[in-house]
């Protein structure tokens, strides 16, 4: 049974980003190689609302379908209790978390999927506060994971 990750929009955005940055490249890579696992049925990509909202925002239309295609293609919504979700959210943001990372946090919890960021502030925050499930960015997985 393939692992399930849920992958934040920072990280699904990155190979959008500006790739003259060494750090984004390799984060790029990783991501990169992260969707190849997905597409080869190794690893279950969860998706929540919260990246359909944060997706819509996004002005580039190109970068915006190619994220939809992403979600829509190769992953799977995310189930459970939403007022639990909700409620756990909400005791993120209280926590300091902004809304959208709350949201994206309680998603993969509730889910019991590995969390992937580029948002260094939130990782530590995942961190700081003990998120039930494991959080990183996708270099860190790739290592973890032994993906090559």
């Amino acid at each position: 049974m393939p692992k399930h990750i849920y992958i934040d929009v920072s990280a699904l955005s990155r190979p959008f980003d500006d790739q003259s940055y060494i750090r984004i490249r390799l984060e790029t890579e990783a991501i990169n190689l992260i969707l190849s696992k997905i597409r080869e049925g190794d690893l279950k990509l969860l998706f929540s609302s919260a990246h359909t909202l944060e997706i819509d925002a996004i002005p580039d239309a190109f970068e915006r379908i190619e994220l939809e295609a992403i979600l829509t293609g190769f992953g799977e919504s995310v189930k459970g209790d939403i007022p639990k979700m909700r409620a756990r959210a909400e005791n993120l943001i209280n926590l300091g978390f902004g809304i959208a990372d709350a949201a994206h946090v309680a998603f993969a919890e509730s889910n019991g999927a590995e969390f992937i960021s580029c948002d260094g502030r939130l990782l530590k925050k995942c961190l700081a506060h003990k998120i039930k499930v494991w959080c990183g960015n996708p270099i860190a997985f790739c290592e973890k994971e032994g993906l090559r």
